[in-house]
């Protein structure tokens, strides 16, 4: 039997790459991309829908016509203006009332199971020594992106047990591979340029997870009997400090890192007073994430480890770089 699926998001980070998986030839799975009105693919995706803005009267009749499962990757990130009064609005017309929108429509249009991309932010921001997030932990959002992404996941559940149309949920930590953006790329930058970073002194610990290895999931959850009406946390199964990221980073893209140690006080002095809170208990705090259930419960195991994640995400720094080189050489 042949599996049908909408992806939303097509052209973005995560939404690109599973369109762009290699699957084999016997594969019954088949991809249709959801594409925002007026944008492009990236790949250059044959088998493409365009929608309207996703929101609450958004029309998905077209792009689910046939289709078995979604799989909603789509989803207000970031606002501009995160200090306004409307903030916590803005996500929800999107995050919340956009995707059960879909939901509602999927549901009606027969579709067997949705898979939801919500985030560890459901949970919280930080953990500490000797503690993970799991399945089990109380949800505590602290920011109107993670309340948001509650809200979805609780009016999912409720759209699936009143159609008996099928969820899985995953929650992922901060997500890494080609093409990854924000803070990532920013540190990656910063390496590169050999830059020195004041994080030598940070022996926190975070979990991360590479685009491969969810993708990897992603298409496991689409027909597993076992994820029904299931939610996973998912990482590497590594969890880095800080400093221990850049060392890596410098690895992957053979340079030396240099790493100052500065007492960590200080630099949350200094984050604070720049304004970069948020920034700063990323760089300075512990988010951990125990995935065994995912293992457990499914037999996953990450495709790939930590250390080809980062090779794989800094790959096309590599390849710019290489290509200005030979430019140079030639002219």
């Amino acid at each position: 039997m042949t599996i049908n699926i909408l992806v939303t998001g097509a052209n973005g980070f995560v939404g690109s790459r599973l369109m762009a998986v290699d699957l084999p030839r016997t594969s019954s799975i088949r991809l249709r991309g959801a594409l925002r009105s007026g944008k492009t693919s990236p790949n250059k995706l044959a088998n493409t829908v365009c929608i309207d803005a996703i929101g609450p009267t958004t029309s998905w009749i077209e792009a689910l016509t046939g289709m078995n499962v979604v799989v909603h990757l789509a989803a207000r990130v970031h606002i501009l203006d995160e200090g306004s009064a409307e903030v916590i609005s803005e996500y929800r017309f999107v995050n919340v009332q956009g995707t059960l929108n879909l939901a509602r429509q999927a549901a009606a249009a027969g579709v067997h199971r949705f898979i939801f991309l919500s985030s560890i932010k459901v949970n919280g921001e930080e953990t500490f020594a000797g503690q993970a997030f799991s399945e089990d932990s109380l949800p505590n959002p602290s920011d109107p992106y993670g309340i948001s992404k509650y809200e979805a996941e609780e009016g999912l559940k409720t759209i699936c047990e009143q159609t008996g149309m099928e969820y899985v949920i995953i929650r992922p930590p901060l997500i890494y591979g080609p093409g990854v953006k924000a803070n990532y790329q920013n540190l990656i930058q910063l390496v590169k340029r050999g830059i020195p970073i004041p994080l030598g002194s940070v022996s926190n610990k975070r979990s991360m997870l590479a685009l491969d290895n969810l993708i990897n999931f992603i298409i496991l959850a689409v027909d597993d009997p076992r994820a029904a009406n299931q939610t996973f946390l998912l990482s590497d199964g590594q969890d880095l400090s800080s400093a221990e990221l850049v060392v890596k980073i410098a690895r992957a893209l053979h340079v030396v890192p240099r790493l100052w140690s500065i007492p960590i006080c200080f630099l949350r002095m200094m984050g604070f007073a720049a304004g970069r809170r948020a920034v700063v208990h990323r760089l300075l705090g512990s988010l951990q994430v125990d995935s065994s259930k995912a293992r457990k419960l499914l037999n996953w195991t990450p495709l790939i480890g930590v250390d080809e994640g980062i090779s794989r995400a800094v790959a096309p720094m590599l390849t710019r770089s290489k290509r200005a080189n030979d430019d140079k050489a030639c002219s």
